[in-house]
């Protein structure tokens, strides 16, 4: 492990400035990468509403059985 004790560190090689190419790439990844999430979002949900009303259907489904069943009818 290595710990560098002052407060600011000077590199023996200069760091390469971005050029104007390097910033509209970046800036494109970054706009890609949020339309990409923002879609992901959007299809996680529909699959999460999609979950929820089978699970709501279900849910009801063995409610009327359990219903019937008290009452001596077979589902």
């Amino acid at each position: 492990m290595t710990t560098i004790s002052t407060h600011h560190f000077v590199a023996s090689v200069p760091a390469p400035r971005a050029t104007l190419l390097d910033r509209v790439l970046l800036r494109a990844a970054s706009t890609l990468d949020s339309f990409v999430a923002g879609r992901l979002a959007r299809r996680g949900d529909m699959v999460q509403r999609r979950a929820l009303t089978t699970q709501a259907a279900a849910v009801g489904a063995r409610r009327d059985a359990e219903a019937r069943g008290a009452i001596g009818i077979l589902p």
